[in-house]
């Protein structure tokens, strides 16, 4: 796929030097452990090239949008990305993808397709690992400083919320990623219970 390289480099280079400093979570890491995860799914699940590369794009753009602004962060990721990904030459039909792969994150996520279903599972894939809580912690940090969030309390029944109205979408994460999230829900009351 012609251009792929260029733009994964413009888009690192975009969100290492636009981002906010505030963003604790929806940083570059956010972004590369997304990648990851669907790379671990375009191996796992045998996903063609191209649609691989549609994929690996909508990892790497899906939060661009936080470089304008955290507000409808969606929609502006994926004018950014039709921008890019034409200036580097992309077919509509592939922008009109990678467009679906961002709108799709956006909660309540609404995948309609295979590669969407991945790309919502792999952004909130931490919900179901060993590193929630380090993670949360990023995101309940950013919460705070944009004046989202007020306290450890509030966050915490904010989670729980969030966990419990969330639903996995692919086969593997069902599997391996809600069992941990529903204990997270279970240790998350515990701790709400004790405070």
């Amino acid at each position: 796929m012609k251009g792929y390289y260029k733009l994964r480099k413009k888009a690192l280079e975009v969100l290492h030097t636009k981002l906010a400093d505030n963003l604790h979570y929806h940083g570059v890491s956010h972004t590369l452990d997304v990648l990851k995860v669907c790379n671990a799914y375009i191996k796992r699940e045998g996903i063609p090239g191209h649609e691989a590369k549609l994929l690996r794009i909508g990892a790497l753009l899906h939060d661009i949008g936080f470089t304008v602004s955290h507000e409808n962060h969606e929609e502006r990721g994926a004018t950014i990305a039709q921008n890019m990904m034409t200036y580097y030459g992309f077919s509509k039909k592939d922008i009109a993808v990678v467009k679906g792969l961002i709108m799709s994150t956006k909660i309540p996520q609404t995948p309609s397709t295979k590669l969407e279903e991945i790309i919502c599972d792999a952004d909130l894939d931490y919900l179901g690992r060993s590193d929630f809580e380090q993670i949360s912690q990023k995101l309940y940090e950013e919460l705070k400083s944009l004046s989202l969030i007020t306290d450890k309390s509030e966050w915490n029944r904010t989670q729980i919320r969030f966990l419990e109205a969330h639903t996995y979408h692919t086969e593997f994460a069902k599997r391996n990623r809600r069992p941990s999230k529903k204990e997270r829900i279970k240790e998350l009351k515990k701790l709400l219970a004790s405070s």
